[in-house]
């Protein structure tokens, strides 16, 4: 089975976080120029790059999406959103994501595996404030047009913020004494998120991520959608009905730089995130 490069995922996060200015909502042509960027590395790979745009606050906004076996009925949804939290780099948070999206990609397009389904990969704009959790959100717009469309959808994969990690013994940490109680206190694991109503889904997508695994993969699975839960763009897709899942290394309970210009390229640990998508990569292909 291929695997991912690390080589690849450096130069996916490298030149995201090196658009100038930053790529929030305020910035129009840097969020062109990555959505730019995006589009032509799904080209490169072969696929035919797809834009869903939608106005918000009177600037038009756009979702990048790449599809592997366009006439499956059946879709699997694989996402990652593409802007930043205001004038920082945003190297986890979540350019670490958007490569891992890249990269499952290219890997899907490498293998060219026959499945029951298809594959949707979709780059997302304005996941974050001030549109987090509203219905400009970029994958809310685009759950919502497969809800539309009575789309038959296998599920819904996230990537969101996979390349910080920390062998360090209590630099992980937890909300709660009992998460604390279950979970490793060495942040150097990925965690895959779901909630109550999709409990199949989310065992599922950890079960065939531990098949492949080069990293510890744990599992949380919360009562709902809300707080810790659905923070990324599953949130959107769990609200219409969809069952789906968000990989994670936990965000500020892990990270110190989240929100902040320290989320660099550097803190990244790209052997892990390597290990990430080739276990995600897995179970994208036996679902």
């Amino acid at each position: 089975m291929n695997k991912a490069e690390k080589s690849r995922l450096y130069r996916d996060v490298d030149f995201l976080t090196g658009v100038r200015p930053y790529r929030n909502y305020q910035n129009l042509g840097s969020l062109e120029k990555v959505s730019k960027y995006i589009s032509d590395e799904f080209i490169s790979c072969g696929y035919v790059s797809e834009e869903q745009k939608w106005v918000a606050e009177g600037n038009e906004y756009k979702n990048i999406i790449a599809s592997w076996q366009k006439k499956s009925k059946r879709r699997l949804i694989v996402g990652a959103h593409y802007d930043v939290a205001g004038d920082q780099s945003g190297a986890d948070d979540n350019a670490s994501a958007v490569a891992g999206l890249l990269e499952t990609a290219r890997l899907v397009s490498e293998s060219s595996p026959e499945l029951d389904y298809g594959i949707d990969f979709v780059a997302y704009c304005l996941e974050e404030a001030p549109f987090f959790t509203t219905k400009e959100m970029g994958s809310y717009i685009h759950a919502k047009s497969l809800f539309d469309s009575q789309a038959d959808i296998v599920g819904m994969i996230c990537y969101e913020m996979i390349g910080y990690f920390s062998d360090e013994p209590g630099s992980q940490s937890f909300p709660v004494p009992e998460l604390a109680a279950i979970y490793p206190d060495a942040g150097n694991y990925i965690v895959v998120v779901g909630i109550e109503q999709c409990r199949e889904f989310s065992d599922s997508v950890h079960s065939l991520m531990n098949e492949r695994s080069g990293i510890n993969v744990e599992k949380i699975v919360f009562p709902d959608g809300s707080g810790l839960a659905g923070r990324s763009d599953q949130r959107n897709y769990w609200e219409l009905g969809y069952k789906a899942v968000m990989i994670s290394d936990t965000s500020f309970l892990r990270n110190p730089n989240y929100h902040l210009v320290t989320d660099t390229i550097e803190t990244l640990d790209f052997n892990k995130m390597k290990e990430v998508v080739d276990c995600c990569f897995n179970a994208i292909l036996k679902l």
